[in-house]
This record gives C-alpha cells, structure tokens and sequence, in this order.
C-alpha cells in the first residue's frame, strides 16, 4: 500500500508542501477534527443529534485544510496521490507529539 517508502519518507514529502505558517496551523486543528468526526460516526447511530457534531466538524476541518493550501499556494498532496489521506494524521501525530 505504502508504495515502497517508508512512514519517514511520506511524512518528509507530505511535509514539503506544508511550510506556510498558515497552512502548518490550519493543519494543527482542520486534522484532529476530521479524525474526531470520523472516529464519532459509530455513535451517530446510538446518540441523536450526534451526526450534526460530526458533520460540522468534518466539514470545518476540510475548510480549514483547504484555506492553509490556499495561502501555501500547493494543492492538497492527496491530489496527485490518494494515498496522502492517510499521512496527514501521522504528520500530526509527529509534529504534535514527536511521534
């Protein structure tokens, strides 16, 4: 799945097109709020009004992401690579946490 290169190697290259102050900050938050939205959707089923939280944001993250690559002047990596959706979360965690 990976392509050949390692975790390092697609966080160094997802990293590349995150250099903009902004961008880095609107990642900070827009990340973490997409994955609380999606880790939610099991209790969208068993707790009402639930989905409107995760909804909003899901849809608040991705605006976030979408602003930083606007002021950082790139599109978003998983553009040209799908695979990048899957990175955004480990740079978090290793930006954040040296993980």
């Amino acid at each position: 799945m990976m392509g050949g290169k390692s975790w390092d190697e697609w966080i160094e290259e997802y990293a590349e097109s995150h250099q903009h102050p902004v961008n880095k900050w609107t990642h900070t938050f827009g990340i973490p709020m997409i994955a609380l939205a999606v880790l939610m959707i099991p209790l969208c089923f068993f707790v009402a009004g639930a989905w409107r939280i995760a909804l909003v944001l899901f849809v608040a993250g991705w605006v976030l992401q979408f602003i930083g690559h606007a002021f950082e002047g790139k599109p978003p990596e998983f553009f040209k690579d799908y695979r990048f959706l899957f990175v955004g979360l480990r740079w978090w965690f290793k930006k954040i946490l040296g993980a």
